[in-house]
């Protein structure tokens, strides 16, 4: 009886089915592991300071996986032209790996060979992203390996103040790689949209303005290019209030009031909401009304947390041939990973005295929203497509 190499295993199918397992592991440990360092129940070498290895694993670990998965599926179907598989999906999830593991060989590796490790993996991804999308000469996706491309100077920018190389360049590159982050979910966002709100709610007919998304990516452009300057006050909190205005507009012009029946489509509508929470936050720190770190987390546990998992739920259903319906137990994890951003991001600017039991409640409803998700979406990513189809 012929052995099946390990490489054929459904897992190495597509790229969303490993990297989405990987994201919802990675959202689980890192953060177990962050709170034990942080409360000094845990004690590690590592390359990072606590602070900075909390927040580069976060956006360069967990999300850097999710978006690796979903545009490793999604140029595949943009393009018709196949994208990495087997042994190339499986080495390319290692590089992803080891970097999550190696910043804790600090004293045993040379930093400069931990830093280029983890380097390494957005690089190559832009590499293998690029090749399906100038074959099938569809140059207007090339704007994913630019964003890309600045998520890798972000990264590069904390290694240099790491190694030693500069001064002053990590908290740069943490604000770069939330900015770029956020511009890739908006963008994702005017394709995918529309098109899931017309899928999911029969009848339903989106009318796209091409000129308003363009805007309300570039408003928001335009208030990140601020906070990289260190320009604040009346000119960021305008800057901002304008992208408020605007991306508001843009997400009324897709919002069905249905869209509440459907968990797979509120999900989504609700991570937007977090960012354009989010704008008016930082509006509000510009004038000291709020700490800008309040606003970084309705940017992070709020747009990228509840639109990734909301997110990797529906592709991986529609990629795995189910039909488009979550279970009650994803519906729960939906409400929980919103619970979890409400108590990081309002409840602490309402009663800031409970600052830190706020965080640690926050902490608890991001476990048990990513552990329903592991326990309902393991099997499926890790089994045949139900309809036969590959992938």
């Amino acid at each position: 009886m012929k052995s099946q190499n390990i490489f054929d295993l459904p897992l190495f199918a597509l790229g969303f089915r490993v990297f989405f397992a990987l994201a919802g592991l990675s959202a689980l440990i890192l953060i177990v592991l962050w709170n034990a360092i942080f409360k000094g129940t845990l004690t590690a070498e590592n390359y990072f300071s606590s602070t900075f290895w909390h927040a580069h694993e976060m956006l360069l670990g967990y999300s850097v996986a999710v978006i690796a998965g979903f545009l490793l599926t999604a140029v595949k179907n943009w393009t018709g032209k196949p994208t990495l598989t087997g042994g190339q999906l499986a080495g390319l999830s290692l590089v992803w790996l080891y970097g999550r593991v190696i910043p804790f060989y600090e004293g045993l590796l040379p930093d400069s060979l931990i830093a280029l490790i983890d380097f390494s993996f957005l690089p190559v991804l832009a590499y293998y992203l690029s090749k399906p999308i100038l074959q099938s000469k569809q140059y207007k996706n090339l704007i994913f390996i630019a964003l890309i491309a600045l998520l890798a100077i972000g990264n590069g920018l904390i290694h240099l103040e790491i190694l030693g190389l500069r001064e002053n360049t990590a908290w740069k590159g943490i604000q770069l790689v939330v900015a770029t982050l956020i511009v890739l979910i908006l963008t994702v966002a005017g394709r995918v949209f529309p098109f899931f709100t017309e899928r999911g709610i029969m009848g339903t007919i989106i009318i796209r303005n091409p000129a308003l998304d363009r805007l309300a990516i570039a408003s928001v452009i335009g208030m990140f290019a601020l906070q990289l300057l260190d320009i604040s006050g009346t000119m960021l909190a305008i800057t901002a209030l304008i992208a408020t205005l605007v991306n508001i507009a843009r997400v009324s012009g897709w919002y069905v009031q249905r869209i509440w029946y459907v968990p797979l489509l509120w999900v989504l509508y609700s991570g937007y909401g977090w960012i354009i929470l989010g704008l008016i936050l930082t509006a509000l720190s510009a004038y000291s009304v709020v700490t800008p770190t309040v606003a970084l987390h309705a940017y992070t546990i709020g747009g990228i947390g509840v639109l990734t998992l909301g997110m990797m739920a529906r592709v991986s259903l529609g990629h795995t041939g189910r039909a488009l319906r979550t279970s009650n137990t994803i519906a729960i994890a939906f409400v929980l990973i919103n619970l979890a951003a409400c108590f990081r991001v309002l409840l602490p600017i309402a009663i800031p005295d409970w600052y830190d039991s706020l965080i640690y409640v926050s902490m608890l409803f991001w476990l048990l929203a990513f552990s329903l998700f592991i326990f309902v979406y393991s099997p499926m990513l890790v089994s045949p497509r139900v309809d036969g189809q590959p992938g």
